[in-house]
């Protein structure tokens, strides 16, 4: 299993929403060899594990309503491209993980096509059928809208079936029954082509939480246990991520058998903070998720992320300053856990909902045609006007771009920082709110990291405990090597001290 070679666990994971990232064929859309093209990129920034949005042949752009789960959209390439992807990325030991969507799939897929001719079709019992009447006896008809699906009516007409279908996000995306063996069966077929066939890393799990509908919830985890069983005896080394879009308390039984899972959590409280300008005990509530998750699998991974292509981007959140970018950056990165970036927060893109402008063409050059830069999409937030391109990032020494590789480079060299497993992080005796302190601890080089949420300045007196931290190992606005017991720390900005004590050792 991949928790028991600690080594070799990605540590800095990137998301690409592919359609966005690179076009190699000058169509307007990002593809399987954009994202070869780049690669020295994204190790050069610290990269260790990448996660593709959907490949998979389908008729909307986001391709989330897979219509073939073996094959590459033709607009995004081939399977040999995605074959040269995996190794020149392996290569680089980059590990790439694929979006599986396994909750549902597109009515044009050839499953829901023969489905949908009647009840005595064999595809039938791959999804949810109902007549109106049993469905209104059952008082299922509606559903609460969800952070992920505002979807009210979630049955829908099939023309000339008496019965209904469910689909919790829209129409197009009928749910998967996996009351089904032989729907399982299809299923394990599809993990082992991607895992064995073709050699992905692993998963990233959409829609984690909604397998089962509302009515049946409780088969969530079976089915999970189902899933973790048939990898670990295929692959035991793959990662599996899954997107469980709900509170600390609902996330934390997935662990036991999926290895990580998105901190939702964390990131809407990581938001709140940085727009308020006041911690919320931030430290204190993710020792109490810690010890939660923990019960489930001692070994879990917490994927942290600013925000996710579901998301408005974090620029945005924060009005655009670079500062409260740069600020979050430093947050994220010296948290616990497994951080995943969203392309292009590392240029301080914009974006806000709806979902596709949240999605917009990463900026490579100031060039207005620039035949690597996509263009399925006009950008609205991330222009010409409000975005440095990176092309001007790379060698400017106060650029978000830069903030960001020399944040990874530093998570990267501290141990204190990197450690995925048994997260290490402790509260800190400073009770101003404006401020986010706390300890990763360490046998040899423990760190203090101190964070300054708010638009003014803050004196500082490190307690007691903490006053053999005086090495800065970064800081953001601060140019000297060492501080005293006493200093001040700019407004929206970070330090990293070292233990004097701990170096002479």
């Amino acid at each position: 299993m991949i928790t028991d070679h600690p080594e070799k666990i990605p540590g800095v994971c990137y998301e690409i929403f592919v359609r966005s990232f690179c076009d190699s064929n000058g169509d307007g859309i990002g593809d399987i060899n954009g994202i070869i093209s780049k690669l020295d990129y994204l190790a050069d920034l610290g990269i260790e594990a990448i996660w593709l949005t959907p490949i998979h042949p389908s008729p909307s752009y986001h391709k989330y309503d897979v219509i073939d789960f073996y094959e590459v959209d033709p607009e995004y390439g081939s399977l040999d491209d995605f074959r040269e992807l995996l190794r020149q990325a392996h290569q680089r030991n980059i590990a790439v993980y694929l979006d599986l969507i396994v909750n549902h799939i597109s009515t044009l897929h050839p499953w829901f096509v023969e489905a949908s001719k009647g009840p005595d079709n064999p595809y039938r019992e791959f999804f949810w059928w109902m007549t109106p009447e049993k469905i209104e006896a059952m008082g299922i008809e509606k559903r609460e809208t969800s952070a992920d699906s505002d979807e009210v009516y979630p049955w829908h007409e099939n023309p000339g079936d008496e019965e209904l279908f469910y689909g919790m996000f829209w129409k197009g995306m009928p749910d998967l029954n996996y009351d089904s063996e032989n729907l399982r069966f299809e299923l394990s077929k599809i993990i082992y082509f991607w895992l064995i066939d073709i050699g992905v890393d692993g998963f990233r799990l959409d829609a984690a939480r909604h397998i089962y509908p509302p009515w049946v919830e409780f088969n969530n985890q079976n089915f999970w246990w189902y899933f973790d069983y048939f990898v670990r005896n295929i692959k035991p080394e793959a990662y599996t991520v899954g997107e469980i879009w709900a509170t600390t308390e609902e996330v934390a039984p997935y662990f036991k058998n999926l290895n990580a899972a998105f901190n939702f959590d964390l990131s809407f409280a990581l938001q709140r903070m940085l727009i308020n300008e006041k911690n919320e005990d931030l430290t204190a509530k993710l020792i109490a998720s810690y010890t939660l998750f923990e019960k489930y699998n001692p070994r879990f991974m917490d994927a942290i992320m600013l925000t996710n292509h579901d998301q408005s981007r974090i620029g945005s959140v924060v009005g655009g300053n670079p500062e409260k970018i740069k600020l979050a950056a430093s947050i994220l990165l010296t948290l616990p856990g497994q951080p995943y970036i969203y392309y292009g927060e590392e240029i301080g893109m914009l974006g806000m909902k709806p979902d596709p402008n949240i999605r917009e063409p990463f900026m490579w050059s100031e060039r207005f045609a620039d035949p690597e830069k996509t263009n399925w999409i006009d950008p609205v937030f991330s222009t010409a006007e409000t975005v440095v391109p990176l092309s001007r990032q790379q060698h400017h020494p106060d650029s978000v771009f830069t903030h960001y590789k020399s944040l990874i480079a530093l998570r990267k060299s501290q141990p204190a920082l990197s450690r995925i497993l048994h997260p290490n992080i402790e509260e800190v005796s400073i009770t101003d709110n404006r401020l986010l302190a706390f300890l990763r601890d360490d046998p040899q080089h423990p760190v203090l990291v101190i964070h300054n949420l708010s638009e003014t300045a803050v004196s500082i007196t490190l307690p007691e405990k903490e006053t053999g931290f005086t090495t800065v190992l970064f800081a953001t606005n601060i140019p000297s090597e060492r501080i005293e017991k006493q200093f001040v720390l700019p407004a929206w900005s970070s330090i990293v001290l070292a233990s004097q004590d701990r170096i002479s050792k």
